[in-house]
């Protein structure tokens, strides 16, 4: 299978902050491929490496068969950038944003209308709308559209769904799905675990560094040990109780309930007992499917634990 992107021991530094470390991956053609990872893990520094805006320290990277660095003037043409913040001009109206950046490929909204007509098609009853009078789903469709109006071999999405509704986030995936019959390789950032799901692929990313890149599903499944669900009428109280637990391996909290594991294979009467010690008597306590959210944090945990 062609590869999209080759990367190799990419290293990047903003003075003393080390934002990227020892970076490597690869993308297949056609691939959903997902960066998934919270607030300041480097994905943001890492799309603009790969859309050719920012050069690595350290380490090299191919994409769509070309350097990153040499060959940056051809590969704009066939990359398509969603940054994380909307960047669109917010005094042009819908329709004036999409024409301008058609323009700016050399190209026009008609001869690509059918690649963008599931996506656009939302929002063009609102084409004479100024862009920045959208509400935040309608911006997210118009950047996409301006996005792919080039019709792009790869698509860069960074935190597409952030700051938008939970129908429009549906709805977004849905039109990112569609997009494969155009052979157009997607690469998605997101903070949103539940949105690792969806892609083929997914590279874990905290600090910089990628702790695992597997199938959504095997990550998942990567998981030690077994998980439990804790609930009671006082969380708060729970969770403390919890971490003083001398069994407790791992917990937080999660949605509403806790998530925890033990050094034993299934908590038994010493806990209940630990727990009632502490005025808990109603705790409820039941073996749960691992998530990617959970796996996650393990890898996080284990991450620690190697720099002591």
């Amino acid at each position: 299978m062609n590869k999209a992107i080759e990367s190799s021991g990419i290293w990047k530094n903003f003075g003393d902050t080390q934002a990227l470390k020892d970076i490597s991956f690869d993308v297949n053609e056609g691939e959903i491929f997902g960066f998934i990872g919270p607030d300041g893990a480097g994905k943001t520094t890492l799309f603009r490496i790969i859309t050719t805006l920012l050069l690595p320290d350290r380490g090299s990277m191919t994409i769509l068969g070309l350097d990153s660095t040499k060959g940056f003037r051809k590969l704009r043409e066939n990359i398509g950038y969603m940054p994380g913040r909307f960047s669109l001009y917010l005094d042009l109206t819908v329709e004036e944003n999409l024409n301008f950046y058609a323009s700016v490929f050399g190209t026009k909204v008609e001869e690509n209308y059918e690649l963008i007509r599931d996506i656009y098609s939302h929002i063009e009853p609102f084409k004479k709308r100024l862009a920045g009078k959208l509400s935040g789903g309608m911006k997210q469709k118009l950047a996409l559209s301006c996005a792919l109006i080039h019709r792009p071999r790869l698509l860069i999405l960074d935190e597409p769904t952030t700051g938008v509704d939970a129908v429009s986030r549906t709805e977004f995936w849905e039109m990112l799905r569609k997009l494969r019959q155009y052979n157009i390789t997607i690469v998605v950032s997101t903070p949103y675990m539940d949105e690792a799901m969806r892609c083929d692929r997914v590279a874990l990313i905290q600090t910089g560094q990628i702790m695992t890149i597997d199938k959504p599903q095997n990550i998942r499944d990567g998981f030690s040990r077994k998980l439990f669900s804790a609930k009671t009428g006082n969380r708060y109280r729970l969770l403390i109780a919890l971490r003083e637990y001398p069994g407790t391996l791992s917990v937080y909290p999660f949605g509403d309930s806790i998530h925890v594991t033990f050094s034993e294979e299934k908590p038994g009467k010493a806990l209940f007992e630990f727990l009632s010690g502490h005025g808990i008597n109603d705790a409820v306590i039941n073996e749960t499917e691992a998530g990617i959210e959970d796996r996650f944090l393990e890898l996080m945990g284990k991450e620690e634990t190697s720099k002591l």
